[in-house]
Order: structure tokens, then C-alpha cells, then sequence
């Protein structure tokens, strides 16, 4: 069973390299915001798959842990975006 969670694992792994290519290229701040995001669940989910596999229980909390970190860079982001909308507005 734990190959399953690893493969999971590894599956996930590649939507990150994916998405690294949308950060790269853009073509705006929010799709590289978006896939920040991207990177912040699949990270989470691939801890929770390893915890499972590795049977290491202090890895769910790291992946809380970093939810909750990844939500705060969201919100984070908005803000700041909505400040920068707000100046260009004046202008």
C-alpha cells in the first residue's frame, strides 16, 4: 500500500515541475500567484502521502503547518494586489 502513496507522491511531484513552467512564463501575476498556490496544496498533499507512507505522523503536522502558511501568502498576495490596483486607479 505505501507504493501507492509514493506514486501518489511522485505524480504530484510532476504537476509541480508543470506548473513551475507557468511561473516562469506568467503571462500575469495572478497565474504566477495561481501557481504558488498550486505549489502549497500539492505540497501539502504530497506530505500527507508521505506521512502515510513512511508512517511518520510529524509530517501531517509540517503539512498544517504549511497550510496555514499558504493560505497567509494568499491573502497576502490580494492584498497587495488590491493596493496596486487602487494606485493605478489614481492615476
Amino acid at each position: 500500500m505505501s507504493t501507492f502513496f509514493l506514486v501518489a507522491a511522485l505524480i504530484l511531484l510532476l504537476t509541480i515541475v508543470t506548473g513551475l513552467y507557468r511561473v516562469a512564463k506568467g503571462p500575469s501575476a495572478a497565474d504566477r500567484m495561481l501557481s504558488a498556490q498550486l505549489f502549497g496544496t500539492t505540497g501539502v498533499a504530497m506530505l500527507l502521502l508521505l506521512a502515510q507512507a513512511y508512517e511518520r505522523p510529524p509530517l501531517r503536522d509540517a503539512a498544517l503547518i504549511f497550510a496555514m502558511l499558504a493560505a497567509l501568502i494568499i491573502a497576502v498576495f490580494v492584498k497587495h494586489a488590491v493596493l496596486h490596483r487602487d494606485d493605478r486607479d489614481d492615476r
